[in-house]
């Protein structure tokens, strides 16, 4: 039969099941869906009829724009994943998935690209999927103005929200991820960018990177994750504008450094974390106008990292600014930060204290080396002790402080953030 033919035959099959009962009640086959996306021509532009369908394993190979105006249900049933883009310039638009399988073998989803290209995946709505959008082997894709949302219970059991695999110049904006094991994980994918997703109330991380070079992300907010957002293994990584709040737990933290190398954590809003910056084994780092504000712990710095350059941050009502885990950290440098706990002069009146401002008290490195010693926090006798330490150090780190501590807190604010599809 020809496409001028198949097509008209295929509305007016459609036409009469929607004459039948609502099509809440009724599930419709995903072999219509495949026909028409089959029969279109390439760079088409084809508007899905309305319906719930039972949808496995659909696939696109050919440049096709593809639009549902947020009628169109795709259902997997729990049986497999749903739709798989394999070429490119492939437009998914208005298209809402959900139910997507299990499986540990695949990691299916409901929507996956491979080996694609130039693919917009924008204006959809994911719902209970094991991973939401899977991007492998795949460059300049974009997917924007998305709401991904999971049921995720256990790690185990769980998939990534956005999961992109040896990948190039991926856009991920303006979605909403909630309920993932991971909100957003890259690996082995470079030289993209994440800017204005919330990403929260995941499992894991709200954000994962391991071995993923030049990549940057800005005006994020990752907030009441497991354990907020980690960078791994990675170089020249651009980290601005963000918000990491309200990610609390034994072993959480704001934003994590393991192994980074030559990278910019820049303007970002650190608020109610238990640790609000880690760093391990990271090197080259430029930490500067950033808000540190009510964390346990505003910067743990392990003697393994070096070369940080820490300026003009705003350091307010943390339990501890810096704790450290050895006594020597001379070649990490930190210049003119506001901290509210300096008690220092400025007898100059040029805005910078005249005595330098050891950020690490005595009783923070005795908890970095006997945590159980928490319990004494906010004791008077560790107030005498931190004091003490202060006009006479003894056993803190010496060589980390900062030479010429602000006054007054910088004129920093917390970004504005926005979000596609925020409800």
């Amino acid at each position: 039969m020809s496409q001028k033919k198949f097509l008209p035959f295929c509305f007016f099959a459609l036409c009469t099941l929607f004459a039948k009962p609502p099509m809440s009640q009724r599930l419709l086959p995903g072999e219509i869906l495949q026909r028409l996306i089959d029969q279109a021509k390439p760079g088409a532009v084809l508007s899905l009829p309305p319906g719930h369908y039972f949808a496995v394993g659909l696939r696109v190979r050919k440049p096709l724009t593809i639009l549902g105006h947020g009628k169109v249900v795709l259902d997997a049933q729990g049986k497999g994943e749903i739709l798989v883009v394999e070429a490119k310039k492939v437009t998914l638009q208005g298209l809402i998935f959900q139910n997507v399988g299990v499986s540990f073998m695949e990691d299916w989803a409901a929507i996956r690209l491979k080996n694609a290209s130039h693919v917009v995946v924008e204006h959809c709505e994911i719902r209970n999927s094991f991973f939401g959008i899977y991007v492998e082997n795949s460059q300049n894709c974009t997917i924007r103005n998305n709401k991904i949302l999971g049921n995720a219970v256990r790690e185990v059991t769980s998939g990534n929200g956005i999961h992109g695999w040896h990948c190039r110049k991926l856009k991920i904006e303006n979605n909403v991820i909630r309920n993932h094991r991971d909100g957003i994980y890259f690996e082995f994918v470079e030289d993209s960018e994440i800017t204005h997703n919330l990403s929260e109330k995941n499992l894991r991380y709200g954000l994962h990177f391991m071995f993923s070079h030049r990549n940057r992300y800005r005006y994020n907010l990752f907030r009441r994750n497991g354990a907020g957002v980690a960078v791994m293994y990675t170089r020249h990584v651009l980290m601005e504008y963000n918000t990491f709040s309200w990610n609390w737990g034994g072993s959480s933290f704001g934003l994590l450094l393991k192994e980074i190398d030559d990278s910019v954590v820049r303007g970002n809003f650190f608020y109610y974390n238990t640790v609000a910056l880690y760093s391990e084994g990271s090197n080259r780092i430029l930490v500067e106008k950033n808000i540190f504000q009510n964390n346990g712990y505003a910067f743990r710095l392990l003697g393994n990292s070096s070369s940080f350059q820490i300026r003009h941050n705003n350091f307010l009502g943390n339990s501890f600014d810096v704790t450290t885990n050895s006594t020597y950290n001379a070649d990490n440098v930190f210049y003119e930060n506001y901290w509210d706990h300096y008690r220092g002069y400025d007898l100059t009146k040029d805005g910078i204290g005249d005595v330098p401002y050891y950020p690490v008290s005595l009783f923070a490195y005795i908890v970095e080396q006997e945590p159980p010693a928490i319990i004494l926090f906010r004791s008077f006798f560790v107030d005498l002790l931190n004091v003490a330490e202060q006009i006479a150090p003894v056993l803190i780190p010496v060589a980390l402080k900062d030479e010429s501590p602000k006054m007054e807190p910088h004129p920093l604010k917390p970004p504005k953030i926005s979000f596609g599809k925020e409800k």
